[in-house]
């Protein structure tokens, strides 16, 4: 029993898309949406560098953003690649010759926007080593780094011009023969992205790469990005998204996940469904949701897990889910197996039965996966 039935009503018909490879990850046309993030130590701390990327992957990163600001960077950025268990993409602002020392310390991508990097030589130059060591390229379209000519064209950063930027940058590429690109127009402010992303959806075919860029705090951001990204994704824009939090990375990740798993796009991990708790609780909702948050990291396999404090919504929304427990009276609840009543247990062993349970319920839908 699962929430992830198809229905009707919550069906998103993704806009079609070119499909690239940022290394082994295939981004745009059927290929899931992949979630990325970005690295926040300083790349020459290869060790340091190096247990970020992988603390990303295990939290689920399909991609990691490496910044690439100087030739020690690039050197460093040879030793991370072959340590990092996903493609790792190349952030390069302006210098045409960290880009090529991006591609050939194995980069799998490079975020980069042709038209700043120099003389059409330096361009040709840079998506030569692309195109020698399998390298995609990332146009990066930011509101707060508007080339001169569209600012004074325009007046101020707004949707047209990153679009123009955008497609002036996507020529660029065409006409060098190059087409292993996705391209992102973002800024800080979710109307301006929105506008922009809508807008660039329909004038290209490329991979679209979203993100609402300089979100902010973990809150903040997290409620800023699922605003701007969710209202995205919900049209079918969107191939790879990447949130933007002044936190740690793996909380980037995180929030990517449960943004994409709210509207049904991709499915890791428990989905716990809870309530906010009232006078009615049978147990302490709150702090068992935030243990169970914990205790059960580990699980990748999709499953959902409603945890209600009473009877008043438990029995239905456990109907939906794979797991459940209920809260009752005299110290106890009652647990739910497939969406039906199993047995009761004590509030006080509640968790760790739970937990087992929850562990069960991933093997036998990783069983039956594999037999399937």
């Amino acid at each position: 029993m699962s929430i992830n039935h198809v229905r009707p009503w919550r069906n998103i018909y993704r806009r079609k898309s070119r499909q690239i490879m940022v290394g082994s990850v295939p981004v745009g046309g059927d290929a899931p949406i992949s979630v990325q993030t970005m690295t926040n130590t300083v790349t020459t701390d290869i060790k340091g560098t190096i247990a970020q990327v992988q603390a990303a992957a295990e939290a689920g990163a399909d991609i990691v953003r490496i910044s690439v600001p100087d030739q020690d960077s690039s050197c460093a950025l040879k030793e991370i690649v072959k340590e990092s268990p996903v493609p790792i993409v190349a952030d390069i602002h302006f210098h045409y010759k960290r880009g090529i020392e991006a591609a050939e310390a194995g980069a799998a991508c490079l975020r980069i926007n042709p038209g700043n990097i120099g003389a059409p030589e330096r361009v040709r130059e840079v998506i030569k080593a692309a195109r020698d060591h399998n390298c995609a390229i990332r146009i990066g379209v930011n509101a707060g780094s508007l080339e001169k000519h569209l600012l004074e064209k325009y007046g101020e950063p707004c949707p047209d011009a990153m679009v123009e930027s955008g497609m002036d940058h996507i020529k660029i590429l065409q006409d060098n023969d190059f087409h292993e690109f996705k391209i992102s127009v973002k800024a800080s402010d979710v109307f301006m992205a929105a506008a922009a992303y809508q807008a660039l959806a329909e004038a290209t075919d490329a991979p679209i790469h979203l993100g609402i860029t300089e979100a902010g705090g973990l809150t903040s951001g997290t409620i800023k990005s699922a605003i701007g990204l969710g209202n995205l994704l919900w049209m079918g824009i969107g191939d790879t998204i990447r949130v933007s939090l002044s936190a740690h990375p793996v909380e980037e990740v995180k929030v990517g996940y449960e943004i994409l798993k709210s509207l049904g796009l991709r499915h890791r991990g428990v989905n716990i469904i809870s309530c906010p708790s009232c006078a009615r609780q049978g147990f302490d909702v709150i702090k068992t949701v935030e243990t169970l948050e914990k205790r059960l990291e580990h699980i990748k396999t999709p499953l959902s897990l409603s945890i209600i404090g009473c009877v008043v919504n438990g029995p239905g929304e456990a109907l939906m889910t794979d797991v459940g427990f209920t809260g009752g009276g005299a110290g106890h609840g009652m647990v739910y197996w497939a969406g039906k009543q199993d047995h009761r247990i004590d509030n006080d062993k509640m968790v760790d039965h739970i937990v087992e349970l929850v562990e069960k319920r991933a093997q036998e839908i990783e069983t039956s996966t594999v037999v399937q």
